[in-house]
C-alpha cells in the first residue's frame, strides 16, 4: 500500500488503543506518522507508539527535526489520510475554530483540501452531546471531515451511554474505504 496516514492522539481515556490501532495500520503496510497532544503523553507514551509504528512520533511544534522543512507542513503534505483517533472535545473544538496552539491543531490546519479528514470522537456523553461539541462537529463536517461516531457502552467514568471510541474494525474499515476510494463505511 505505501500509503501515509497522519494520526493524531488526544488526551482521552482510550488513547490506549491508538496503540492498537497504530499497530493494525502498520500491519497493514500502511505508514503511519503520529502526532500526540502533550495530555495524550499522560496516558500513553510516545515511545509505544514509536515501537509500533516504527516511525518518530511528533509532540512539539517548535521540534524541527529537518532544518531543509517547516515540520507542520510537512507533515500536513505528505498525508493521504488525517485521522484522530481518539478525538477529545477539547482537540475538536480547536479544529473546529481554527485555534492552532499545539502541533496536533496546527498540523490540523495545514492540511491539503483533497486528503480526506476523518474524526473519532471519544468522550463522556454528556460531553459528546453538549450542543457546543455538536455545533463543532458539524462545523468539521462542513469543513470536509467524516466523523466516525462512537459508540455506546459504559464509560470509563462510570456513565453509559454515547462516548466510547468507535470499535476499532470500524475505524480500520473506514480508513481502507477512503484509501482505497471503495464505498463501505465511508460515503463522499
Amino acid at each position: 500500500m505505501g500509503k501515509t496516514i497522519l494520526l493524531g492522539i488526544s488526551a482521552s481515556i482510550s488513547a490506549y488503543k491508538a496503540a492498537d490501532l497504530t499497530n493494525k495500520l502498520t500491519k497493514m503496510g500502511y505508514k503511519v506518522d503520529v502526532i500526540m497532544t502533550k495530555n495524550a503523553t499522560e496516558f500513553i507514551t510516545p515511545l509505544t507508539i514509536q515501537s509500533l509504528s516504527h516511525r518518530t512520533v511528533h509532540l512539539d511544534t517548535m521540534a524541527e527535526p529537518d532544518p531543509a522543512l517547516i515540520n507542520h507542513i510537512a507533515l500536513a503534505k505528505k498525508a493521504d489520510l488525517f485521522l484522530v483517533a481518539p478525538a477529545t472535545a477539547n482537540i475538536i473544538g480547536k479544529l473546529a475554530n481554527g485555534i492552532c496552539d499545539d502541533l496536533l491543531s496546527t498540523v490540523a490546519m495545514a492540511i491539503l483540501p483533497e486528503t480526506p479528514k476523518l474524526i473519532a470522537p471519544a468522550m463522556n456523553t454528556y460531553m459528546y452531546e453538549n450542543p457546543i461539541n455538536q455545533k463543532n462537529l458539524k462545523s468539521l463536517k462542513e469543513a470536509g471531515y467524516k466523523e466516525i461516531e462512537p459508540r455506546e457502552a459504559l464509560l470509563a467514568c462510570g456513565d453509559y451511554g454515547k462516548g466510547a471510541l468507535a470499535d476499532l474494525d470500524k475505524i480500520l474499515t473506514t480508513v481502507t474505504a477512503v484509501l482505497e476510494n471503495t464505498r463501505g463505511t465511508y460515503e463522499k
